[in-house]
Parts: C-alpha cells; structure tokens; sequence
C-alpha cells in the first residue's frame, strides 16, 4: 500500500517516488499532477492550466488536457467526475463538513456554469471510505446534517432525533461514576457515501451513472489507510482523474 500523502513520518522521497509509480500505473507518464491544500470546505477550484502555486480548496476541475486533478483521503469520501461530451473532470475531497456543505453538489454546478456541462452526462465514481457501519459522529455532526438536509435522517443509524437538536448530553456523570440505571450519552453512525449519492443525484447526475466502492476503509485497513483507525500515523490515499 503507497502513502501519497506528504505526512510528518515519511520522507518526501519516498512520497515522490510513490506519486511516480502511481501515475504510471495510470497511464499518466506526460501528465502533470495536481492537488490543493484540502481544508474541509465547499471551494471548487476551476483550472484551466497547470496550478503555479497549491491553493486552498476541496474540489478541483478542468478540461485541460494533460493535467491530472486529484484528492486525497484517509476515511473521508473521494468523488471523481466527468462529462465525457465537454471533456471535462473533477475529483473532489468530502468529509462530513464538506459533505454538509454541499460541496459535491456544488462541483456538478460549477462544471455547468464554466463548462457547460451537463449533470445528465456525468459520470461518477465514489472511492473507497469509511462507512456508515463505523463512522461514529456526535450531536454537532447531526444537528449540523439535520439543519442543512430534510432527508438527514436517511442517512444516520441511531438515537439521530434526539441527537439533531444540538444539545449535547453532559458527560460528567458518567466520567466519574455510572450509577444503577445510568446511560452514557449516545452517538450516531453516519454513512457520508449515502449523502453524496444523494448530493449527485439532486445536481442532476443519473443515479445509474453514479458508481460507489462500497468498502470501508477502518474496516478494510488492510487495503486502505483510516485516520479514525490509525491516527497521525496513517498515510494517504489517492483519487485523480484527467484528460489525455
């Protein structure tokens, strides 16, 4: 498994040369590969040549030919896009803020509004993430989904009503003892994948051209790299995409 992040505990040699073998594998050998400093966000940055410098951002696009946009992740969600009339493409970076706002539902905007896109000829592809068995997310998560989506529940397994007003249970009672009949404040599991589908579809991308992995990465750590499951020490995963 290649760490294509530049993380603290591997040298930027070995990053390097990981990104090499990863573009290779590809088929990207001439193409030149680009990212953005991923800061949770709905910001989709349109290039239509090679970036001088890395930007802030969550979500890149372009039609330029040559030019590889990509993301990275470690349990959050990668969405790849494109348009295969305008030729155009779009990798995008969502995490549960991202996800509450919009930021792949914005993506499929912004490639109509600078390309001329069409969402009935998009074609998506949703990476490898952790998923709703295990991504376990407190009152701010649901009380955040439940004031920016309708359908939020449809996407939380558990307690999400009571936990959807965004007041958080205390948890000193509990830190200090546990009394007979005492409940320790519950938590929610989340499924991000499912409220990017839904993201995608609203945008008006064809559910049958929206294609998911559906495997998790804290409980496929042996294929993938988890944050939640590794902390710090964890490396990172790769999604781009791009025109020949």
């Amino acid at each position: 498994m290649l760490n294509l992040g530049y993380v603290e505990w591997d040298e930027r040699g070995h990053v390097d040369e990981n990104r090499r073998r990863f573009v290779r594998a590809l088929g990207g050998e001439e193409m030149k590969l680009a990212g953005v400093r991923q800061i949770h966000s709905s910001l989709v940055r349109i290039f239509r040549q090679a970036p001088r410098e890395r930007l802030k951002g969550d979500a890149l696009a372009t039609r330029r030919r040559g030019l590889l946009v990509s993301v990275q992740t470690a349990d959050c969600v990668p969405i790849l896009l494109a348009d295969t009339r305008k030729r155009v493409v779009a990798a995008i970076h969502a995490g549960w803020r991202g996800t509450a706002a919009r930021v792949a539902q914005k993506t499929v905007g912004d490639l109509r509004v600078h390309f001329g896109a069409r969402p009935e000829d998009v074609i998506a592809a949703i990476g490898p993430a952790i998923g709703g068995c295990c991504y376990e997310v407190g009152p701010d998560v649901a009380h955040e989904f439940s004031c920016q989506f309708a359908q939020a529940a449809e996407w939380f397994d558990g307690p999400f009503a009571p936990l959807s007003t965004g007041d958080e249970p205390t948890p000193f009672a509990w830190l200090q003892f546990d009394p007979p009949g005492h409940e320790r404040p519950k938590k929610v599991r989340l499924d991000l994948a499912a409220a990017n589908r839904w993201q995608l579809e609203a945008a008006g991308v064809p559910s049958d051209r929206i294609f998911a992995c559906g495997l998790c990465t804290l409980c496929r750590m042996d294929w993938f790299f988890s944050y939640r499951g590794e902390g710090q020490r964890t490396g990172r995963l790769m999604s781009a995409i791009g025109v020949k």
